[in-house]
């Protein structure tokens, strides 16, 4: 779709045909999966949705956002390059951001809270896995602050 029509239509939806296309496919794949899901336990699936969305918007939203303000204030002091405090931003976020990934997919087992069959069928003891989420964590963040250490190490070596 070529010549007028589609600069108008670019100009109308803001995108390609194609964009409209795949985003109406993915809303009828989505709305499958939904009646799907909702076959079953469907007022239970919907109290935890709700719940879910009301913690993430009205908890999790104002904590972590607070906590990125707090990070660039506690950064605003250091008097180095602009770039070089994103980046110290960027080496403390994405650890922290997949450590609470790590969290809360294996809550259950790291809470220790796995359910009556789950030793039965691993062999596994649920205190195993707060330890290693914690190494895990901890060696996120000392990983980032290796890579940061070595990206300042070589932008001084390249600035002088």
């Amino acid at each position: 779709m070529r010549g007028p029509a589609a600069r108008r239509f670019r100009a109308l939806y803001g995108g390609s045909p194609w964009h409209l296309l795949l985003l109406l496919a993915s809303f009828v794949l989505c709305g499958y999966a939904t009646a799907k899901l909702l076959e079953g336990d469907w007022s239970g699936i919907v109290e935890w949705f709700v719940v879910a969305v009301l913690l993430h918007d009205l908890v999790l939203v104002p904590l972590y956002g607070g906590a990125d303000w707090l990070l660039h204030r506690s950064l605003r002091g250091d008097r180095g390059p602009r770039a070089a405090r994103s980046a110290a931003v960027n080496h403390i976020r994405v650890p922290a951001f997949l450590s609470l990934l790590l969290l809360l997919v294996y809550w259950p087992l790291i809470s220790q809270r796995p359910g009556a069959q789950f030793e039965l069928i691993t062999g596994l003891t649920p205190g195993a896995f707060l330890p290693r989420w914690l190494l895990i964590t901890a060696a996120l963040f000392v990983g980032s602050g290796l890579l940061f250490a070595v990206r300042q190490w070589r932008a001084r070596a390249a600035r002088d």
